[in-house]
């Protein structure tokens, strides 16, 4: 069973981590879960991005003791030029030579640094927000989101703060140690390539739909699938600046749906503006979450050999139901925070192979240090192709039970939660219910779940802590 028709498929059950508030938001004051995100032109500005490269450019020349060297790259938002620019203009006058990769993915950002040794990775995106907000994620040399020190530094500098240079601005670049900007391009074709020799196996006679959310993916998704042989069919594929995730990509599924329903396709893969996350749909139209999409890399994994420990990571909002699955197959799981940093570094302590969070963000260390829609989409196809099954068939053993989550959009989210956690955790005993209330790291907004064996209950639960939130 993959849960009631209609129902989020997302479960209760009553873990022993069982908290309202378990696994939260970092306390930046600019950097939240993924990033410095809000508003473009408002909360996030062209100001906020030259400091944010002149800090980075500072800090780096200074580490290294030469030219650093870091590489940008951006989604399809209007403003992400914008952003863009002057992030290079922050970044060169501080003595760091900026490459540019144009429009690409923040994964094949972090697989760029990482693989050229880049000192750093920038990418300008907000992820699955409409295209009137945009953000800033900043990537170490490893490829992975940026160590809490430097971001630290970065936020004191942006709140201008210089103690940390002597009580004044930091100086400009001159001479020959101002730097430059350089077209790179061919770091993101490197990773188109990347992508394409991560399968072992054609597509060939495979007919598979791809919503690129008119997004980053949006012509990359297409010309690895094509590459593997196999017939695409496209939407979310014509961005316009202001369109991004507008009615498309792995946050409104409904599109890819249909175009599976009515062309009769094998699958569907659903990315977000950046296409760090995917969310697939089966051949009968049927929505794949990031829950299910684990279950199946788990079991892909593990059958040749290549789950470490026989184990997974995953968060407090996923499935209870992917547990329970899962541990029937013999394979545990790690619970940790939400955001796909938290999964990364919990994966880094406990040496596991996969990880990931119900939203779609799963990470496979053998091939990243971030979550990547498209490996996702391709290790999927890989179990599909070797198993030459349905894709529906490849969830035989995957139980869901109802979960209903809602977000509360607020004003302030600290003020919001006053109270919250009292009022979820009698919820908790009244209704024989799981909860999660969590303000987002991302927007303004405050994630009520509730999980249990009865659908009504968690409908109440979510009715009353959303009515509390709103009220406050």
């Amino acid at each position: 069973m993959r849960g009631k028709k209609g129902v989020d498929p997302y479960i209760c059950r009553k873990y022993p981590y069982s908290s309202p508030h378990f696994g939260g938001i970092m306390a930046n004051k600019y950097f939240g879960t993924d990033g410095f995100r809000g508003e473009a032109g408002v909360t996030v500005t062209a100001g906020h991005a030259y400091k944010v490269g002149r800090i980075l450019g500072w800090y780096f020349r200074t580490k290294s003791g030469g030219k650093p060297r870091a590489v940008i790259g951006k989604d399809t938002r209007l403003s992400s030029y914008m952003l863009e620019y002057s992030l290079a203009c922050g970044l060169t006058s501080s003595g760091c030579d900026a490459y540019i990769l144009h429009v690409t993915t923040t994964p094949s950002v972090s697989y760029v640094t990482r693989c050229d040794g880049f000192d750093c990775g920038i990418m300008v995106s907000a992820s699955h927000n409409p295209y009137f907000d945009n953000g800033i994620k900043l990537l170490n040399d490893r490829g992975e989101k940026m160590d809490d020190e430097v971001i630290s530094l970065v936020e004191s500098y942006l709140d201008g703060d210089f103690s940390a240079f002597g009580g004044e601005d930091i100086p400009f670049a001159r001479g020959r140690d101002i730097g430059r900007t350089v077209d790179y391009i061919s770091g993101r074709n490197r990773y188109i390539g990347h992508l394409i020799s991560l399968s072992t196996c054609s597509y060939k006679g495979l007919r598979i739909g791809l919503d690129g959310a008119n997004g980053s993916a949006f012509s990359i998704a297409r010309s690895v699938f094509d590459a593997l042989g196999a017939k695409t069919y496209v939407i979310g594929d014509k961005p316009d600046g202001t369109n991004v995730n507008d009615g498309c990509g792995s946050t409104h599924m409904r599109a890819l749906c249909n175009l599976v329903k009515e062309n009769s396709l094998d699958a569907g893969f659903a990315f977000d503006g950046d296409a760090d996350r995917c969310i697939a749909v089966d051949e009968n139209g049927e929505v794949v979450t990031g829950d299910e999409e684990m279950f199946i890399a788990a079991n892909y994994l593990k059958s040749r050999g290549e789950l470490t420990g026989d184990k997974l990571v995953c968060t407090t909002m996923s499935n209870g139901g992917l547990i329970k699955s899962l541990a029937l197959r013999g394979i545990s799981a790690e619970i940790c925070g939400v955001g796909d940093k938290i999964v990364c570094e919990t994966m880094a302590k406990t040496g596991a192979a996969l990880g990931g969070e119900r939203s779609g963000h799963v990470v496979f260390s053998k091939y990243e240090t971030t979550g990547d829609g498209l490996v996702t989409a391709i290790m999927i196809m890989e179990e599909l192709v070797e198993k030459k099954c349905r894709m529906s068939e490849l969830l035989k053993g995957y139980r869901a039970l109802p979960q209903i989550s809602l977000s509360v959009p607020v004003t302030d989210k600290s003020a919001a939660m006053a109270g919250v956690d009292a009022l979820a955790k009698r919820l908790e005993r009244e209704l024989g219910l799981r909860i999660v209330v969590r303000p987002s790291g991302t927007e303004n907004v405050i994630r009520v779940m509730a999980e249990g064996e009865s659908e009504e209950n968690c409908a109440l639960a979510c009715k009353i802590l959303s009515s509390k939130i709103s009220a406050d």
